[in-house]
């Protein structure tokens, strides 16, 4: 049976760094993200009697077998469903991937729920979030609609997430300045392992949930200019973690910076938007619907900025009819 789904990445406000289980994938801390309407993957899943091993292509590029984590969730869906057969995966991404604009939620998002589906699985929202962050973390939130919290459980069967807001409550806006098309150099898996050598880690977990607490207080209350103080310390925050740890990551570019710099600058100008990174280079600029092509025109006068995506909350991941093979 052949199957299809369409998967957002997604952009956390509150973001996690750190992880409680390796192999479960279980975070540090609670967060908080939002689906994003203009970045997504298609995975098209087909389990096949005849196949020897399974074949997986992503961006029409085959993939090696070896060491493969997309080859690793089929054998957990594979686990589930009590089948053998080898898959044929074919995947495209609409935007660059490994550069922090978390291709590998989107992936293992559209993975899992076109795998479960092709292997005859009927899984609930909950099923699929926790099937999904053992793929990728982040994937977890993915599943779920519009902007979404991760909970901070302490097992496999609560740590999943869950829709905070559906897409259509609030006009935020996520617009993606893309300062560089290259692989980041360090993965977000290999980072996460650094985490515990930050000097400022433990004061990080100390007051993580104090702030997601505050940040769905400004979410429900719609208020944006605490929202955005909020969201743009925290990626500062997150990046400190980084840069003190080791060894230090360093994942902006010259790109990156000005970017960050120019917020406060527009900011000053009258212009309400404010910044958030993941792990990566690439920028992401939150605001209103109403500054989306004020803020269009800025960055198209920028140098760095090679494009630019503009994201609104999207539905979490969903079959489509529509296959890629």
């Amino acid at each position: 049976m052949k199957k299809t789904a369409v998967a957002p990445s997604n952009i956390a406000f509150i973001k996690y760094w750190g992880k409680k289980d390796e192999v479960l994938r279980l975070p540090e801390n609670g967060n908080i993200s939002m689906n994003l309407s203009g970045l997504e993957t298609t995975t098209t899943v087909e389990f096949i009697t005849s196949y020897k091993e399974d074949s997986i292509e992503i961006n029409g590029i085959v993939e090696s077998n070896e060491k493969n984590r997309a080859i690793d969730h089929l054998d957990r869906v594979r686990a589930i469903a009590r089948i053998q057969d080898k898959a044929k995966v074919v995947t495209k991404n609409n935007f660059p991937t490994g550069t922090g604009l978390s291709s590998s939620a989107s992936g293992f998002a559209a993975l899992t729920v076109a795998a479960s589906k092709a292997a005859g699985l009927t899984l609930s929202e909950k099923e699929l979030s926790i099937l999904a962050r053992q793929g990728s973390g982040s994937a977890c939130r993915s599943i779920p609609s519009g902007i979404t919290e991760w909970l901070d459980g302490e097992t496999s069967d609560t740590s999943f997430a869950v829709s905070l807001y559906p897409p259509e409550y609030w006009d935020l806006c996520d617009v993606v300045a893309i300062v560089s098309v290259g692989r980041k150099d360090i993965s977000s898996t290999s980072g996460h392992k650094l985490t515990a050598t930050s000097p400022f880690f433990e004061m990080r977990r100390f007051h993580m949930k104090e702030k997601i607490s505050l940040c769905k207080t400004f979410l429900a209350d719609k208020n944006f200019p605490a929202f955005g103080e909020l969201i743009e310390a925290e990626a500062l925050e997150l990046h400190a973690i980084m840069l003190t740890s080791t060894p230090s990551l360093i994942y902006w570019t010259p790109g990156t910076l000005r970017i960050m710099k120019l917020c406060k600058v527009w900011r000053n100008e009258g212009i309400p938007v404010y910044f958030t990174i993941n792990t990566g280079q690439d920028i992401h600029l939150i605001c209103e619907k109403p500054t989306v092509e004020l803020l269009k025109k800025k960055l198209a006068e920028i140098e760095e900025v090679k494009n630019i995506i503009v994201n609104t909350s999207a539905p979490g991941a969903h079959l489509i009819d529509h296959h890629l093979f």
